[in-house]
């Protein structure tokens, strides 16, 4: 699915990531649902933070293996010259700034993640895989685990994003 470069839509992302990974039976409130949630979060608003280019959006595609096991998180944006470096843990008083940690989030959150070059394009693509044992996939849901062949979610999952921005507010 393709985002605007802005906080709206790093908002938007996440919040259709979740109503997707409930909708593929990791329910809301559960462990692996709000890490990966919180892995869409940070990658998104680093995608909007760090790899904005005017003019150009960036890209969430969520992948599930058949048996539930392993969600793939994958962000792209446009921005080439930006590269995502690995994250050391803070120490003592370094550790008291309010921004700066959302690779250090991801890293303890995901089993692995990583990056590469957009192979059509310039930017980049930021992905992350998490690993989880307690919920499968949902059998016959009419979701497809991609969400970048899904432009539009449907009216279900419409009506989710439309109850979870009315608790938030």
């Amino acid at each position: 699915m393709r985002f605007t470069s802005t906080p709206r839509g790093a908002r938007l992302a996440r919040r259709l990531a979740a109503v997707r990974l409930d909708a593929w039976g990791i329910p809301y409130g559960t462990d692996p649902h709000d890490a990966i949630v919180l892995i869409v979060a940070e990658l998104t608003a680093n995608a909007v933070s760090h790899g904005h280019v005017p003019g150009r959006d960036f890209h969430l595609r969520l992948h599930a293996t058949p048996d539930g096991r392993t969600v793939r998180v994958e962000v792209t944006d446009t921005r080439t010259e930006r590269h995502p470096r690995r994250p050391a843990i803070p120490e003592g008083a370094a550790g008291v700034e309010e921004t700066g940690r959302g690779l250090l989030l991801v890293s303890q959150l995901a089993t692995r993640w990583d990056w590469h070059p957009r192979p059509d394009g310039p930017g980049k693509t930021v992905w992350a895989e998490y690993e989880q044992v307690r919920t499968a996939l949902r059998e016959g849901n009419g979701y497809h685990p991609d969400l970048r062949e899904q432009a539009t979610p449907d009216a279900e999952s419409a009506r989710r994003v439309g109850e979870a921005r009315r608790q938030s507010n």
